[in-house]
């Protein structure tokens, strides 16, 4: 477990920001999607989410994005102060908290014009991508960029970017601003092992030096013991909660997955 800017936790959550979730339910064309989700994650922590295809990992994102009705209580409080209530989009009892988002990845056109430039300022500013880049808005993704360790991706083709590029950009994206709370729908699908590791350092560089949240589901079980401090195992409902070797080792992660990767277990 990495050191946690808020201390370690010995008050629980009211030394600490936190994003709780409690009894969560969607139900979509009178399918249960969740059935009562709870847990909590906090600031400095990151977790990460795993289940199989169609667990409801996205639709439990999109609650938390505010983009997918449901029932419960989804929740965020500053530390030391009181709980912002999330509700279908809407929030009650104060101002809702920041959160970033990267979606899986998406492609590109290989011959696609657009640089990485282009494709910041479009989803920063209300600046036309055909006409020149104003100096201001270069040197505003310019340090964006620099957050992630990718200043000299700028002129660089969307289209011509690796996996991992790519996710730097995304991230980056993000980050701006930045905020409380950042959720990746599978960061690590489609890229290298060395982007693979440079990605994950980069989440833990991140959230030490701006404190936050970073929640992130996975498929890559072999990589949860290097940068998770706690694992949500989902299928529908919560299954297991717990360090990596915790989870990894549980009978509920064998039942799910007929696997045995944690401690004792065989890869």
């Amino acid at each position: 477990m990495r050191k946690i800017k808020h201390g370690k936790m010995t008050g629980g959550c009211e030394d600490s920001c936190c994003l709780k979730l409690e009894g969560l339910n969607v139900r979509l064309e009178g399918e249960e999607i969740l059935e009562e989700v709870s847990f909590h994650l906090h600031c400095g922590e990151i977790v990460a989410l795993i289940g199989p295809n169609g667990a409801g990992k996205s639709s439990l994102f999109r609650c938390i994005l505010g983009q997918m009705p449901y029932s419960g209580s989804i929740t965020f409080a500053p530390a030391g102060e009181p709980a912002v209530r999330l509700a279908d989009g809407a929030v009650t009892g104060g101002a809702r908290p920041l959160v970033g988002y990267v979606p899986q990845s998406p492609s590109f056109d290989r011959g696609d014009p657009v640089s990485v430039l282009d494709f910041f300022t479009a989803a920063t500013a209300r600046w036309p991508v055909w006409l020149p880049v104003p100096r201001k808005y270069r040197e505003r993704a310019a340090a964006c960029l620099e957050r992630v360790h990718g200043a000299d991706l700028l002129d660089k083709a969307m289209g011509a970017l690796s996996g991992g590029q790519l996710q730097r950009v995304l991230l980056a994206l993000a980050l701006e601003p930045v905020p409380h709370i950042l959720i990746l729908d599978e960061p690590l699908s489609g890229v290298d092992i060395e982007g693979e590791h440079q990605l994950l350092e980069m989440l833990d560089e991140l959230r030490t030096e701006y404190d936050l949240s970073i929640f992130l589901s996975t498929h890559d079980f072999a990589t949860l013991g290097q940068f998770a401090d706690k694992v949500v195992l989902l299928n529908h409902r919560v299954l297991k909660v717990g360090t990596p070797d915790e989870v990894l080792s549980s009978p509920e992660f064998y039942q799910t997955f007929h696997l045995r990767v944690g401690r004792g277990g065989e890869g």
